[in-house]
């Protein structure tokens, strides 16, 4: 653990109080025009996945802990696991579905991801900011609609519902935002 002022604290870092570990999942340092800057903290308690706010003075003191970053390929879902494999050593480690959390449907076979562990225990999970998929149902293209600006209701082959361009028709793979599974552009592969 190391001793750093909470203006330096960021979305992911890993922060200990009253002896508790929890994940940063929102940092903002607000300036009013008049008054003290504070620094705004969204977490997650790793222990039992409470959440919780904290305003602090952006001065005040907070114990930050080191957290170990590497690389993973997604192997497959195991009930509520999912396996996770080291690329170098091929060692495979289990993850919660509450760390993975809305990430789970943009998981795909051999996606290379970034898991955050503290003392071997994945924490957080990074993925790709972009996935491709296939769209599996959506309404047919109507005579006279506009090619551009209009969207309409498609779902994809990983169970998520987004809307897609008209011109977009059912077997077209396209890319999504992982976020929030916004459209992106039709695939290039």
């Amino acid at each position: 653990m190391v001793a750093v002022i909470a203006s330096s604290v960021r979305k992911g870092n890993v922060i200990e109080k009253q002896g508790k570990l929890y994940l940063v999942l929102t940092a903002e340092n607000i300036h009013p025009g008049k008054g003290t800057p504070v620094t705004h903290l969204e977490m997650r308690r790793i222990s039992d996945g409470v959440k919780t706010v904290e305003r602090l003075r952006t001065t005040d003191s907070i114990e930050k802990a080191f957290v170990e970053h590497q690389n993973y390929n997604y192997l497959y879902q195991d009930g509520e696991q999912y396996v996770f494999m080291q690329p170098e050593t091929f060692d495979q480690i289990p993850v919660p579905g509450d760390v993975i959390g809305d990430y789970v449907p943009y998981l795909t076979e051999n996606m290379e991801v970034q898991l955050q562990l503290f003392e071997g225990r994945p924490i957080s999970i990074e993925i790709p900011q972009r996935a491709t998929f296939e769209v599996m149902e959506t309404e047919p293209v109507m005579k006279g609609q506009t090619a551009s600006g209009s969207f309409k209701p498609a779902l994809l082959s990983n169970g998520v519902r987004t809307m897609v361009p008209t011109h977009i028709v059912t077997g077209t793979r396209i890319v999504v935002q992982t976020a929030d599974g916004s459209y992106v552009e039709r695939s290039k592969e």
